[in-house]
């Protein structure tokens, strides 16, 4: 515990530190980076730590998305004002995932293999679907404004609103590593490898197999449902098609990529999912393409990309890039002066 306060604490101060020498576009990427943070660790902790598989991460996060969006334009409706109140929203949109997860993982915790895959991957194309069917309530494909206080007056009048943006998702994604940090040290933690390794064994242990495997959802979702609300925040504005099943897919590539069952891995493909349109981007500009044909180019050139990177990790590097960098501290560390087998 008193471990993983201080790795956070020095996260926090290296950020707050960057984010002075860093432009404003810089930091927002920063900002989302640790928004996908949230979800990617959660689904880590599913798939990486008890070995379920889910394809509806992204209709986790629009759960999350729409609930501050709903919280936030109440209040802003009646006038209400406040430090006090993004925090609200933000518990609202985690505690609204997580019973929607808590939903999901008691259905999945039944089913194996590929009739769990299909459940989650219905629930990333249902959840979605509503918001366009209760147009009145989620403004159908248009979506909803996210209305956001301006930082703090204490901060400056002249306080760039992106290292504030920063400042917010920073916060609220390293206590949610904090949070997971601990559980997967914890008992729970320990419970949850062990369903993932043999359920047989497991049980015959004294396990509860069913519960463990909707606990790993229900936390999964939480986290999903942070980092929706956070990406929501930072875009201000909220629209399903933020939320599509590609999304889903990419996260699930991006924690494989960054390595399956660690949150180091999870931060690796936090990163890659904010690289990617970037790279995308430079790879369509120096492409002489039609106006139509570089938008189809950059709509699916990052799916491609994603695979491509999958295949190549999963041939070169097993464990993931957070795998192979442990690798090479070990050989590093091996050889180094003075070491000698025994």
């Amino acid at each position: 515990m008193l471990r993983h306060l201080g790795l956070a604490a020095v996260a926090a101060l290296l950020l707050v530190a960057a984010s002075y020498g860093l432009e404003p576009f810089r930091n927002f990427q920063l900002a989302t980076v640790a928004a996908y943070l949230c979800a990617t660790a959660g689904l880590t902790v599913l798939t990486g730590l008890n070995g379920q598989l889910s394809l509806g991460h992204g209709a986790l996060m629009a759960t999350g998305a729409y609930t501050v969006a709903r919280c936030q334009n109440a209040f802003a409706d009646a006038g209400i004002t406040g430090g006090w109140l993004l925090p609200v929203s933000l518990g609202a949109a985690v505690l609204a995932a997580l019973v929607v997860g808590a939903v999901v993982g008691v259905a999945a915790a039944r089913l194996r293999g590929p009739y769990l895959a299909g459940v989650t991957l219905a629930v990333a194309v249902v959840v979605p679907a509503l918001t366009v069917t209760f147009d009145g309530v989620f403004n159908g494909e248009q979506g909803l404004a996210v209305p956001v206080e301006p930082p703090p007056v204490a901060l400056g009048a002249s306080f760039p609103y992106e290292r504030w943006q920063l400042w917010v998702s920073a916060a609220a994604t390293l206590l949610a590593l904090l949070l997971l940090a601990n559980l997967v040290r914890s008992r729970y933690g320990r419970t949850f490898r062990a369903v993932r390794d043999d359920e047989v064994a497991a049980r015959l242990a004294g396990i509860h197999v069913a519960r463990t495997q909707v606990l790993a959802f229900v936390v999964s979702a939480a986290g999903a449902g942070l980092g929706g609300a956070l990406l929501a925040v930072l875009a201000q504005s909220v629209s399903p098609g933020a939320f599509s099943l590609t999304l889903s897919l990419f996260l699930l590539m991006a924690v494989v990529i960054g390595g399956l069952g660690s949150l180091a891995g999870a931060a690796w493909g936090a990163v890659l999912l904010v690289a990617l349109p970037d790279l995308t981007h430079a790879l369509t500009e120096q492409l002489s393409l039609s106006p139509a044909a570089a938008q189809r180019m950059e709509g699916n050139l990052p799916l491609a990309i994603f695979g491509v990177t999958l295949v190549v990790v999963m041939i070169a590097a097993p464990g993931g890039v957070q795998g192979l960098v442990a690798r090479l501290g070990r050989a590093v560390s091996a050889r180094r002066p003075g070491r000698r087998r025994p």
